[in-house]
């Protein structure tokens, strides 16, 4: 597995520290089973996690707990319809009929995260894996 990415802080509502991770992973993944040969598919996942840690001087809180402010996700080879929280990634005949979406570059990260917003019932088709 690869990784890219970056951790940005700000303050957030009423004094809090507001941490933002900005990661892309890439997953290089085969099929399970025996007689699969050896295709390799990488599953592109950018995630974007927002947490939040209120300031207790202005909050009651317990120490060293945090908010998930928000979570966003991009993935491309990760398989398509209602996410599952499994990758199912297409091989072979598979991927190409699970290409019907519109075309994105997985590793652009100009773009903001969850640009799709799609129902999950269509799948990004990477320009690039």
């Amino acid at each position: 597995m690869k990784t890219r990415g970056r951790l940005t802080y700000r303050e957030g509502e009423r004094g809090a520290l507001q941490v933002t991770a900005d990661v892309t992973f890439v997953y290089p993944v085969t099929r399970a089973d025996a007689g699969g040969g050896d295709e390799i598919v990488r599953t592109i996942v950018r995630r974007e996690l927002v947490l939040s840690w209120d300031n207790p001087a202005k909050v009651i809180t317990e120490p060293g707990t945090f908010s998930i402010v928000s979570y966003k996700y991009d993935m491309t080879n990760g398989g398509c319809g209602a996410p599952t929280g499994y990758f199912t990634p297409p091989f072979g005949s598979d991927r190409r009929a699970d290409e019907t979406g519109t075309e994105v570059d997985p590793y652009d990260r100009t773009a903001p995260v969850g640009r799709g917003e799609s129902s999950g019932d269509e799948c990004a088709r990477a320009t690039r894996s």
